[in-house]
């Protein structure tokens, strides 16, 4: 039978607490991360003050969380500027493979099929493209 070593609870301050939290927030590490980098023993320690001092709903247990691949839940919680500035970079690029698309599809129209779009007829069809999605 193998001796079993003496496990030591560490205290960490507020500061710590915070630095960390934010950190996650910020989408810089996962909680699984921040327990790695920092040495923090607990399997739901960085959860636990997530939970009590952050911003975003922290509601899904550890192994949810982690049976789902993801690092936190924002459904009710308001976005840090941060996380608002990513997700409207995220859509900016959606936005603009979704441009480039419609200008190749104009170009292969007028180039093989000699169908000529005005800007006025474009900007219509794109209008309607917007609408329907």
């Amino acid at each position: 039978m193998k001796p079993i070593g003496k496990r030591t609870q560490q205290d960490y301050s507020l500061a710590f607490k915070l630095a960390v939290v934010e950190q996650v927030e910020k989408g810089e590490m996962t909680y699984q991360q921040a327990q790695e980098r920092y040495g923090i023993q607990g399997h739901s320690t960085v959860l636990v003050w997530l939970r009590k001092h952050g911003q975003l709903n922290w509601s899904l247990g550890a192994s949810e969380l982690k049976g789902k691949g993801i690092a936190m839940s924002q459904s009710s919680s308001p976005q840090t500027p941060e996380q608002r500035i990513k997700e409207l970079e995220q859509q900016l690029e959606e936005t603009q493979l979704k441009a480039d698309f419609f200008e190749a599809v104009v170009k292969v129209m007028d180039r093989d099929f000699g169908v000529r779009l005005s800007k006025k007829r474009k900007a219509e069809l794109l209008r309607k493209k917007r609408f329907q999605s």
